[in-house]
């Protein structure tokens, strides 16, 4: 059994490891090859830039729901949420305070919560069937449709358009198609080391796959999202920081939630509807209190970040004590 869970914490480890990478290789090909196809640098920036950062859950749940642990998905994708919000951006302002200035970000706030609300409202019934799936990429190709409407007639330089410039890779066609087979190759590969792990370890300790996705895999797979969140801050590029959690969260919920729902409709955990979906709506809200901008740019302090990481760490203590209740 000690062998077993040593394989599998090892597994996941190195899961993590490969699955940051490998984000960054496919972000970093897909980015470069379109600005090199003559895609408008805001479209890059709000699709492929924050589609490639949730690749990584998209790829965990894929593998999940192939596994027949759909549940892990499920808690991936709102775990995701979560820890993308309340740990992400709350450590990242905590450690530089966020301005935010983009008008962009101003219309994708409602954006993110019509499709919280519309994913509430297909998964009232504790479940994901074949046609929330479906309903799921339907919004999914919906929002990319009218993302990339935006970034073609967009009239006036944004501020987080300059931002995206700075970011995207100067690569050459070749090496960019290069780099998104290998980061796609390895993201799969790191997929399925991860989920292999993570539900051994969850079998091994007798905690369900929901608290799996919710907790370990959650935190792993929004690596990605903090590495971007903390380097934007870092380079004064906060509208980017933000950008880039505002359309993962969106993937998440339409992709990450409906892909599963295809392969493998399911039934939901209730505390999915009385614990983690109102913790991640309550995030949300916070986020666009403090960040939005009601008179000006909008901005997000030290103490809102540590409000934020307090959060975080009052909704883990939650999950350990609900899945100790649950074991006695």
């Amino acid at each position: 059994m000690t062998e077993t869970l040593w394989f599998s914490a090892l597994a996941v480890l190195g899961g993590f490891v490969a699955l940051i990478w490998g984000a960054d290789r496919f972000v970093h090909g897909c980015a470069a090859l379109a600005r090199n196809l003559g895609v408008p640098t805001l479209v890059i920036g709000l699709t492929v830039v924050g589609f490639g950062t949730s690749a990584p859950e998209i790829l965990v749940s894929i593998v999940s729901a192939l596994n027949h642990t759909p549940q892990l998905a499920v808690g991936n994708a709102i775990g995701s949420n979560i820890a993308n919000i309340a740990l992400v951006l709350g450590a990242t302002a905590v450690i530089l305070p966020l301005t935010v200035n983009s008008e962009t970000l101003r219309r994708e706030y409602p954006l993110m919560f019509i499709v919280m609300l519309g994913t509430l409202m297909l998964i009232m019934d504790n479940a994901l069937d074949r046609v929330d799936g479906t309903l799921l990429l339907i919004g999914l190709a919906l929002i990319l449709y009218g993302i990339i409407s935006l970034g073609l007639r967009k009239q006036r330089l944004d501020p987080i358009e300059v931002e995206f410039a700075q970011e995207i890779p100067d690569t050459t066609t070749p090496l960019s198609i290069l780099w998104i087979v290998v980061g796609l190759l390895i993201l799969l590969a790191s997929s399925k080391s991860l989920v292999w792990g993570a539900t051994n370890i969850a079998s091994a300790l007798g905690i369900s796959d929901l608290v799996i996705g919710l907790t370990v895999v959650a935190i792993g797979t929004s690596l990605p999202e903090l590495a971007a969140s903390v380097m934007s801050a870092w380079k004064k590029e906060p509208d980017l920081a933000i950008g880039n959690i505002i359309g993962s969260n969106m993937f998440n919920l339409l992709a990450v939630l409906g892909l599963p729902a295809l392969i493998e409709p399911h039934a939901l955990d209730d505390t999915v509807l009385s614990r983690d979906y109102p913790v991640m709506i309550g995030v949300s809200v916070a986020l666009f209190i403090f960040a939005y901008g009601f008179r000006g740019p909008g901005r997000i302090n030290r103490l809102e970040g540590g409000l934020l990481l307090g959060v975080y760490a009052l909704y883990m203590g939650i999950i350990y004590l609900d899945n100790v209740q649950q074991a006695a």
